[in-house]
């Protein structure tokens, strides 16, 4: 496994997997303590692993965290998604920068995303299966979202919206965010 920083997202990072490939399928891992920690990133500061299944069209973003933030590692095990990160840290080199990519079960790449980033996915297939491992536990009181088809962001989803949960489809614009944050 390698770290690959992520250019556009000060503090992200792709981990990337070496799979070991057979007539039975692939055993890959995962994650790797060592790989994190050589990276800067605390392989014993994660809480909480959580996992959502979505059909394809199916939208779930921007999503961050108020408060002391959140740092989350997310891979696709199983489909593909487009995934989206913008880094909405003010005192960030990359401040406002956006990033793209297109995680899958097949690679099993696992992406970083340091806490003040905002972070969304559209699902490419039916079903894709998004792994989350954040840094603290979850408080709802301290759910940010950030309308996904905000023109400031202007992000291009590759497929009509299929679905998404009112949170999502009511969120406010970005300007509406930063001026509460």
């Amino acid at each position: 496994m390698k770290a690959i920083p992520v250019p556009s997202i000060d503090g992200a990072y792709l981990f990337e997997p070496t799979p070991h490939r057979d007539e039975r399928g692939f055993f890959s891992r995962t994650f790797d303590a060592e790989v994190a920690r050589s990276v800067g990133i605390d392989p014993d500061g994660f809480a909480q692993d959580s996992l959502s299944r979505s059909r394809k069209g199916v939208l779930r973003g921007m999503h961050l965290r108020a408060g002391a933030g959140e740092a989350k590692l997310v891979r696709c095990s199983y489909g593909k998604v487009f995934d989206v990160v913008v880094d909405l840290r003010p005192d960030s080199p990359t401040y406002r920068d956006k990033a793209y990519f297109e995680l899958s079960g097949d690679t099993q790449v696992t992406l970083y995303i340091p806490s003040g980033c905002a972070h969304g996915f559209q699902a490419l297939t039916d079903p894709a299966d998004v792994s989350y491992r954040i840094d603290r536990a979850h408080n709802p009181d301290e759910d940010v979202t950030i309308a996904y088809a905000d023109p400031e962001l202007a992000i291009a989803w590759p497929l009509p919206v299929t679905l998404m949960s009112p949170r999502d489809s009511d969120a406010p614009s970005l300007a509406e965010v930063i001026k509460t944050r």
